[in-house]
């Protein structure tokens, strides 16, 4: 059973599940091992999170501390909450149309970012325009029809990773200010800032920052200098605004005051950055790497959501939730018919009722020809629904080869 216990409750014994940060956070040569020594405990506690998840079948148990389960159970009013309060939504061109139009600007960025970091990593200037004019094709696409192009952002490669996390973490937060019913002037800069948020890790050494071992402490704060680093290169390139600053600089601070460069507390941190936050820790979850497997969208936003209001602010997850649905583009669901499917369109009206691509007959255990449904309209399965989310790896599935 897994449970995410305070690291003030941490004992000798205890089989760590997760630290609940990234492998790059953290100094241990695994993610998963016994607490067997007080300077593991000690190193623990160092790291700045509140929190970590246990495996009591595998160690000792906290016995006052519910299982990750119970816990989801309790987020879910949460999470319903937040479906409610949806506004319609309405699209200006169908998906397919507007999938044609998301490749060609996506292929565009990641040539925009590749240009960007090469620039940027031999010292010369960067030239802003060609990220403006990708953002406003981008900020154009999300208006039309914003499943196209997120639905492509799930899409990734493994050995692409810095790059198209820049443009995921743009596409997610042009998105996430739109849903906030902010000016498109003021989308548009916290775009770039998304897009170029990355831009420091040009002077990380590659030995670093593809090291597909653990980084040494040592290594670990020249990751971090990242963030300074943008800093320095984009205050002196011009057309960048505060705005987009504010996004490069504190994309790794927490309300807790447990980030950094700055360690940043509460309202100190901007609103785009603490949105940045949200959106950067959400992408990195759900991407899948070299040193571990991709989460869940529906599985990351949970967890974000019990996250704050430590390191998020509450009210902005909901929002973001909101934003790109319960059932995120690219979840694997099992259906009230015991059939699994991947959600391919958000709910127009309810987030509980998105389109979704049939994949697997649970009863038959055979693969479905692709089919899509909406399940707002009753099927020859009658009014089918979702029951819950799925590990695709439990179920050897890879809910992004059905997006393509």
């Amino acid at each position: 059973m897994i449970k995410r216990i305070p690291v003030e409750q941490l004992r000798f014994g205890m089989y760590v599940h997760s630290l609940n940060c990234g492998w790059t956070d953290h100094p241990f040569l695994r993610n998963r091992f016994w607490l067997d020594s007080d300077d593991q405990i000690r190193r623990i506690r160092a790291l700045g999170v509140d929190e970590i998840e246990i495996d009591t079948d595998l160690g000792r148990d906290a016995p006052s501390v519910p299982s990750i389960s119970e816990v989801a159970q309790d987020l879910r009013p949460a999470l319903d909450a937040a479906a409610r309060q949806r506004l319609p939504v309405f699209h200006a061109s169908s998906l397919a149309e507007e999938r044609a139009r998301a490749r060609r600007i996506l292929s565009e960025a990641n040539r925009v970012v590749e240009r960007v970091m090469e620039d940027a990593r031999l010292g010369r200037q960067i030239e802003v325009d060609p990220a403006r004019e990708v953002i406003s094709h981008a900020v154009a696409s999300i208006v039309r029809n914003q499943d196209a192009i997120i639905g492509l952002h799930r899409i990734r490669s493994v050995d692409r990773y810095t790059f198209e996390h820049s443009i995921n973490v743009a596409v997610l937060m042009i998105a996430f200010a739109r849903s906030l019913g902010l000016e498109t002037s003021l989308i548009e800069e916290i775009g770039l800032g998304a897009l170029l948020h990355d831009v420091g890790k040009s002077q990380i050494p590659d030995a670093i920052l593809n090291k597909p071992g653990k980084l040494t402490p040592a290594e670990f704060e020249v990751m971090r200098s990242h963030v300074d680093l943008g800093h320095e290169i984009l205050a002196q390139t011009s057309g960048v605004s505060a705005t987009a600053l504010d996004i490069v600089v504190e994309h790794h601070e927490r309300i807790d005051g447990s980030g950094y460069p700055k360690a940043k507390s509460g309202a100190s941190i901007s609103r785009f950055g603490q949105m940045a936050a949200i959106v950067d820790v959400y992408d990195a979850l759900t991407t899948r790497r070299v040193y571990h497997d991709a989460m869940p969208p529906s599985k990351a936003l949970r967890s974000l959501l019990q996250e704050s209001p430590q390191q998020f602010d509450r009210t902005l997850i909901q929002q973001f939730i909101r934003c790109v649905g319960i059932y995120p583009i690219g979840t694997l669901v099992r259906l009230e018919s015991q059939r699994l499917a991947v959600v391919v369109e958000t709910g127009r009206e309810q987030l509980l009722k998105p389109v979704v691509r049939l994949v697997f007959d649970i009863n038959k255990h055979q693969r479905l020809m692709p089919q899509d449904i909406d399940l707002s309209r009753p099927t020859a399965f009658g009014q089918d629904r979702i029951i819950d989310a799925e590990d695709p790896a439990d179920w050897g599935l890879r809910p992004e080869y059905v997006l393509r």
